[in-house]
């Protein structure tokens, strides 16, 4: 059924107003790629869960198409949710089960046969193979969220969904996470993620698209992104503190930081390091020694909030 080159989700037009009269996403195309990490960013309430939900086929969409690996979510139903795992927000675990027998049920959902070695060897990926047998209320609050991504994983979906994996967990437990989600894309699984924490999407994604009210504000390589839309700042350290700014230098929106011990020039990150040549042989000109030179670049998030400020 599918196309290697295909993507392995594809949205077209998508829309979701719900009874109250809100709408919740405005004609979203999206295509997923196969084999990628896909990050999904946008602040509370702008549709992330309500596009997961609908490709999940939990939540009906109000109009437009969602194929995943060619089938279509409506009409071929039990072959494309069988692609995919969920793990979603919420902490929902039937507190009495094991996590045994809790990955063992959720496999047979689907329809999968029995499969020991495969429980087995999730239940051990994620830490949880010394409470296989113990009542799932007995676990702490990380081990419920790391119970919720086995399950999601008892049937080998090819597409994991993880919408806000990490929220309310610890920082080593995140890393581990992350090491999970870096081996299962090795092992060829589509991963879409939703999260808070733009460091996460930073570190792990392959592309982002960021979602506000409704619309996709953008979809973009990650590189590429941090390339086109980071700030890059250039503090020059000057040898003499300066009172004020030379007239001759005044075209460049130098400021002056630290009681006049330094100059900071910010530039758009272009990929392009030449609007630094002039500035220093104008400086050079106006007899300004320097005594260090460093950059920065903005980060994800400096981004994110910049383009949220702006589609609002």
């Amino acid at each position: 059924m599918s196309d290697i080159d295909a993507p392995i989700i594809a949205v077209r037009g998508l829309g979701k107003t719900y009874a109250t009269g809100f709408t919740a996403l405005h004609d979203v195309d999206l295509d997923i790629r196969r084999g990628e990490i896909f990050a999904l960013l946008g602040p509370n309430g702008a549709g992330k869960t309500t596009l997961i939900s609908i490709v999940c086929g939990i939540v009906n969409a109000t109009s437009g198409s969602v194929r995943v690996d060619g089938y279509d979510i409506i009409d071929d139903y039990r072959a494309a949710r069988t692609l995919i795992g969920l793990v979603p927000q919420e902490l929902t675990t039937d507190a009495f089960e094991t996590p045994w027998n809790a990955l063992s049920f959720s496999r047979g959902l689907f329809g999968k046969p029995p499969a020991p070695a495969h429980i087995e060897q999730v239940l051990k990926d994620l830490s949880l193979w010394n409470r296989k047998d113990s009542r799932i209320m007995t676990l702490s609050g990380g081990m419920k969220r790391r119970l919720l991504i086995a399950k999601a994983l008892s049937h080998e979906p090819r597409i994991l969904f993880l919408d806000e994996p990490t929220a309310g967990v610890d920082v080593e437990l995140r890393r581990d996470m992350w090491q999970l989600v870096r081996k299962l894309r090795s092992d060829g699984v589509t991963i879409i993620l939703t999260t808070h924490y733009i460091d996460e999407a930073e570190e792990m994604a392959d592309r982002i698209g960021i979602i506000n009210k409704g619309e996709l504000v953008l979809v973009e390589q990650k590189s590429e992104l941090m390339r086109k839309l980071g700030r890059k700042q250039l503090t020059l350290q000057l040898h003499e503190p300066l009172r004020e700014i030379p007239p001759a230098l005044a075209g460049y929106g130098l400021e002056l930081a630290d009681h006049g011990n330094e100059l900071t020039y910010t530039y758009e990150g272009a990929g392009d390091r030449s609007p630094i040549v002039p500035l220093l042989e104008a400086l050079d000109d106006a007899g300004i020694r320097l005594r260090d030179l460093r950059t920065t670049q903005s980060s994800l998030e400096d981004i994110f909030v910049s383009l949220v400020r702006e589609a609002r």
